[in-house]
């Protein structure tokens, strides 16, 4: 470059010819017109190298990569590999560096390059995306597997997160009905992958077959579906909520959480969603709570009424009691053996219904095999077995749960001490009917109480509950107070003489 310089000013200052030029600057006058003609120096050209060497082997290599394409990515060639077979197989007499580096420019020449994409903006309240993500969390001292439901609006970014149990179409729903909610109003469009709850079956290209449950959804609300292409060549067109999912489990779900239930996780979650509107996305001018309140008016508004997004099943009572519902198991009360009940199966909730009366309510279980049993729905078969209490299952639940507390056990001890085993537990069946119309926390009183006057009595701990609860309990009279009632005993003489005339006159 700088020779080129030197040559163009001397031709401009001095004037030089170019065989004057060249043989100034000790160069071929073929280089002085060059300098001339351009200040910039032609690019060299680079000779095609022989390889001698690796030639002959360079179309088996190269096949052995275009098949790793469709390999599993753990089992692919490496440059090592190739050496070693290339030794074994072909009898090669080559250097492992030089095939290390035959390698690497096939595999970049072989390999499929990145696909171009467009960049995007998004009109306000035009559209949102939806994901489920994977998370742990210690629930009740296990630890859990759940799903964490992302919506995400497009324009201004904000995202709205629920955590559920399960996958299924019932937590689905219930996650748009959530985030509907809360953001006052319904996207015109919302993204999907191919998830099972709103695609029955995917069709060539974007075609799906929709699951009627999820059309009549989207009927009632009144926005547009749109789903990506299959597989990983599709998630980048809503890489939004993808991206989404992935920050939010790292900044809000690190370390994992200890909750006592799903509720208390999700009043978590909801209040880091709260906490998300002070921060600025990257590529956004201002946070996320002033682009929402732009974009807000431009939402559609929500239906007058919510979708029930619960599905309705029916089932059968069985001889303990209990229905079965997705592998299952919930207990109703046991007047209901083998009768057929409604059932409700929500994405948090199980209602079990008998003629639109609600009988049992239970969290929703999970895992295969599980069981929700209510030691109350078989008080009225453990009065005439008491001695199936102590080893069964609902008690040991309701111990687990807290519901069958200290209290219950003191009770119980003193009452089985008192009365005997088979006496003692009617007498805590007793007291455990009355939590069916009285406060639970009452009835515990009204145990306390009983056993502060060295009595397990039923009727006492009924009184007492019912004065901690607050109800009108009869004043109790004293004997002494009787006394202005006394009145003298009648006098019978009279009729006494009408039955012996009556006697006597054989009448």
């Amino acid at each position: 470059m700088e020779q080129f310089e030197r040559i163009r000013r001397d031709r401009r200052v001095e004037g030089l010819s170019i065989r004057a030029l060249a043989k100034r600057h000790k160069v071929h006058r073929r280089t002085v017109r060059e300098a001339l003609a351009s200040a910039t120096p032609p690019a060299r050209k680079t000779s095609e190298r022989e390889r001698p060497v690796f030639g002959p082997y360079e179309p088996i290599v190269r096949g052995w990569l275009v098949d790793d394409l469709s390999a599993p990515k753990k089992q692919r060639h490496t440059a090592r590999r190739v050496h070693q077979r290339l030794v074994a197989e072909h009898g090669a007499d080559i250097g492992e560096s030089t095939v290390r580096e035959h390698v690497a420019r096939i595999r970049a020449e072989v390999a499929p390059g990145p696909e171009a994409m467009v960049p995007q903006t998004h009109a306000p309240g035009a559209e949102a995306e939806v994901d489920f993500g994977e998370v742990w969390a210690v629930v009740a001292g296990v630890m859990t597997k759940l799903w964490l439901f992302s919506l995400r609006l497009s324009h201004s970014g904000r995202a709205l997160h629920r955590v559920f149990a399960t996958q299924a179409q019932e937590a689905f729903l219930a996650g748009h009905v959530d985030a509907f909610c809360r953001l006052g109003g319904v996207p015109g469009r919302i993204r999907y992958d191919n998830l099972k709850p709103a695609v029955a079956r995917v069709l060539l290209g974007r075609d799906r077959i929709e699951s009627e449950r999820f059309v009549a959804f989207r009927s009632h609300y009144g926005y547009d579906s749109f789903y990506c292409q299959p597989g990983q060549n599709g998630a980048h067109e809503k890489g939004g909520v993808e991206g989404d999912v992935g920050w939010f489990r790292r900044n809000h779900l690190v370390p994992v959480p200890k909750v006592s239930s799903l509720a208390e996780l999700n009043e978590r979650v909801g209040a880091a969603d709260e906490a998300d509107l002070a921060r600025v996305i990257d590529g956004h001018r201002a946070t996320i709570a002033a682009e929402f309140a732009a974009e807000a008016p431009f939402l559609a508004p929500l239906a007058a009424e919510a979708f029930d997004t619960a599905r309705h099943l029916s089932a059968r009572v069985d001889a303990k009691s209990r229905v079965c519902v997705r592998q299952c198991r919930y207990s109703v009360p046991v007047a209901l053996i083998g009768r057929r009940v409604d059932v409700v199966l929500g994405a948090e909730e199980v209602a079990v219904c008998v003629k639109g009366t609600v009988v049992a309510r239970h969290a929703r279980q999970v895992q295969r095999g599980e069981e929700s049993l209510v030691l109350d729905h078989y008080l009225e078969v453990l009065v005439k077995k008491p001695g199936a209490l102590a080893a069964s299952a609902p008690l040991a639940m309701a111990r687990a749960s807290g519901a069958f507390s200290a209290d219950h056990d003191a009770y119980w001890t003193a009452a089985r001490r008192q009365l005997g085993d088979k006496e003692g537990t009617r007498a805590l069946i007793s007291a455990l009917l009355l939590e069916r119309s009285l406060p639970a926390a009452a009835v515990r009183t009204g145990m306390r109480t009983a056993l502060s006057l060295a009595t397990t009595s039923p009727e006492v701990v009924a009184v007492e509950a019912r004065r901690a609860a607050g109800e009108a309990i009869a004043p109790v009279i004293p004997i002494g107070a009787l006394e202005r009632y006394e009145r003298p005993a009648p006098d019978l003489a009279r009729y006494d003489a009408l039955l012996e005339t009556n006697e006597e006159s054989g009448r």
